[in-house]
């Protein structure tokens, strides 16, 4: 892999230096402003012919001038290039995401079309500049004389002006699942043979602005990586994951009547790094839903019998039978809970973990699992089954086993094991999306690449993988409190995270252990249940066994919590160190916060209550990692504060409610 990179890169070098021996017209310089006018992109080429843009927020350079570079199979993508049409767009959208009822679409839009043949435009940049960042990507053009897009690199450039504070996973390669730690590193330090995941999230070296790179609607195309510049200047470039079988493309595609286009270059932008927590930005840039009925779609809490083992306390045995399962399944309806998840093993002939037997049948059960009988158990408990599937069983009954699936009454299905994020993995997940749609099935996508916005598009994709979640805590010690904090920040920019929350046996960092089954975490019960508040899932996993909920303090907030939200608020915080965040659903707020290893007294502001008054019910930490303390605050508004007792890895939850009337203020609210 590392010899066919490159030989790309070598002919992509080349065919840059053919592109500057015959350079374009200069583009004049041209401006466009988000409709704040906070933020300006300015767009011209160099000496070469090449465009470039630059980014500037509040007259705070972020990005310097950045090349943008094609590279196609023959012939070639340059030419001369010249502003076109503007446009502004100023609506308010809804069913965007589920981590608010709605969004504000608001951008200013320029196209830069350049002339692949005397005085005929074949390709199109666009360039979109938003209040919470910018975005731009290319169109091949019908008329351009290409039947098909064949490209074998782009090279967009993101020039960093200064040297920013970056926190992101640098994935080293292009294969695998997209799992693991954003480690902080100043932006001088990414190299050029490194292959960092999207969203690489930086600080400016002023520090007056945070931004995170990006990509969004990402079709016909491979997935992108982020690399530093062969210049060694500060900034990453563009590396886009090689078709699988065809090392030497990363893109074909038919040029239809609207074109062939790139995914969005994505740059968010906002004031500090939990800010960028609040953006929509990613999920707006896909295309809307289809007007289809979607009312089956429905964000809710599972239960799960992998994750502890599965394991049940003596004398139950756990394990992929009917008996186990129905336990899971009654422990879901007794706890409020809309699912419960059936993982690896119930199919014929299954195998193991990733493997794909050839006499495996994704459409029948093995010896002792009646399909129909567990379906029929679990509506009558008022529970829907998902269904957990290797990635490649499926795509080989695709057709069959999703209508067998529908007429089981199985309510969803989680993919696994992709591991890949070539451009036909990417065709694979819009297939997948579309014909589970057709058969009423929402979709968890495991050993899944970086979130793109799938969500706009098909509501049925509910959540998804690509982090280090609490399954590590099974084999590993690699999901430290830290870890937990920064993924907020982080990976949460792109959408949503099946992290897998709710781990009770809670040994805090000192005293974890690693154990397969039943599983420790190494955080707090405090922090458990902040995990549901800050964490960013509609479908949220209620990880542990039966038994280890039975009693236990806090868990009748897991139960009440929703899945979806009304509103988002970032409130305070420091990536990497502690995080406070809000969210509304209907008439009630929640408020989470979470630690690193250090304990803390964090003063929570209430300022996103507005108006009227709200009782406050706190959970937060108590004298071990598996206690909690309870306390009330009534008739707290806007102007008031809450103080939260954080352990080492810990965390609390507040919750809102609006008060009766004749409530007054308590004001600060410490004791």
């Amino acid at each position: 892999m590392r010899r066919a990179f490159a030989g790309l890169m070598t002919a992509a070098v080349m065919a840059a230096a053919a592109m500057a021996a015959t350079p374009a017209a200069a583009l004049p310089a041209t401006t466009l402003s988000s409709p704040d006018g906070r933020i300006t992109i300015r767009i011209d080429s160099d000496a070469d012919g090449v465009l470039r843009y630059a980014v500037t927020r509040d007259g705070d350079a972020i990005l310097s001038p950045s090349r943008l570079r094609l590279v196609p199979e023959s012939g070639s993508l340059a030419g001369e290039a010249s502003a076109g049409a503007r446009r502004s767009v100023d609506r308010v959208q809804t069913g965007v995401t589920w981590k608010a009822a709605a969004a504000r679409e608001r951008f200013n839009e320029l196209s830069v079309d350049v002339a692949l043949k005397p005085g005929v435009a074949g390709l199109r940049w666009i360039f979109r500049a938003y209040d919470d960042g910018v975005a731009f990507r290319f169109v091949l053009l019908p008329g351009s004389g290409m039947p098909a897009l064949r490209l074998r690199a782009e090279d967009s450039e993101f020039a960093f002006a200064g040297d920013p504070a970056c926190h992101g996973f640098n994935a080293g390669r292009y294969e695998g699942p997209h799992e693991g730690e954003f480690d902080p590193v100043p932006g001088s330090r990414i190299r050029s043979h490194h292959l960092y995941d999207a969203p690489l999230v930086c600080r400016t070296a002023t520090g007056r602005s945070a931004f995170a790179i990006a990509e969004a609607d990402l079709r016909d195309y491979g997935g992108m990586y982020l690399a530093g510049r062969d210049d060694g200047l500060p900034g990453v470039r563009t590396r886009v994951s090689p078709r699988f079988g065809e090392p030497g493309l990363i893109a074909v595609a038919p040029v239809t009547a609207a074109g062939a286009a790139s995914p969005w270059r994505v740059v968010m932008l906002a004031d500090t790094p939990g800010r960028l927590i609040e953006s929509q930005l990613v999920a707006l840039l896909n295309p809307p839903r289809a007007p289809r009925d979607w009312s089956w779609v429905r964000p809710g809490k599972t239960a799960w019998d992998w994750w502890s083992g599965p394991y049940l306390p003596p004398p139950a045995k756990g394990g992929m039978d009917m008996a186990t399962l129905t336990r899971f399944i009654d422990f879901a309806s007794a706890s409020g809970l809309d699912y419960m998840m059936i993982d690896e093993g119930w199919c014929l002939n299954s195998g193991i973990s990733g493997s794909a037997p050839d006499d495996a049948d994704v459409t029948r059960t093995k010896a002792g699992i009646d399909m129909p009988a567990l379906v029929a158990h679990a509506r009558a408990k008022g529970v829907g089954l998902w269904l957990w599937v290797q990635w490649h069983l499926l795509d080989r009954q695709m057709d069959a086993a999703l209508a067998q699936y529908e007429r089981w009454g199985i309510r969803g299905i989680k993919v696994d094991f992709m591991d890949r994020n070539d451009q036909q993995m990417v065709d694979y997940y819009h297939r997948l999306m579309e014909k589970a749609a057709a058969h009423h099935l929402m979709v968890d996508l495991h050993g899944a690449y970086p979130p793109t916005g799938l969500a706009r598009t098909w509501p049925n994709y509910l959540t998804q993988e690509g982090v280090l979640g609490a399954e590590y805590n099974k084999w590993s010690a690699r999901v430290t409190p830290a870890h937990n904090v920064t993924l907020a920040y982080t990976r949460m920019l792109l959408g949503p995270m099946d992290y897998t929350p709710g781990g009770f046996r809670n040994a805090g960092p000192r005293d974890f252990r690693i154990t397969f089954a039943p599983p420790q975490v190494q955080t707090t019960r405090g922090a458990a249940l902040a995990m549901y508040v800050v964490y960013e899932s509609p479908l949220q996993s209620v990880a542990d066994s039966p038994d280890a909920y039975a009693g236990a303090d806090g868990f009748d907030t897991v139960r009440d919590m929703p899945a979806s939200w009304d509103e988002t608020r970032f409130v305070a915080g420091e990536i990497g160190r502690w995080i406070v965040l809000a969210r509304r659903k209907g008439a009630r707020w929640y408020v989470g916060a979470m630690t690193d290893g250090t304990a803390r007294t964090v003063t929570v502001p209430l300022a996103m209550l507005g108006d009227g008054r709200f009782d406050a019910t706190i959970s937060e930490d108590g004298d071990t990692p598996a206690t909690l303390r309870h306390r009330k605050a009534p008739g707290v508004g806007a102007a008031d504060t809450v103080r939260l007792r954080l352990a080492p890895g810990g965390g609390a939850v507040v919750r809102l409610d609006p008060a009766p009337h004749g409530h007054d203020s308590s004001g600060s609210t410490g004791r």
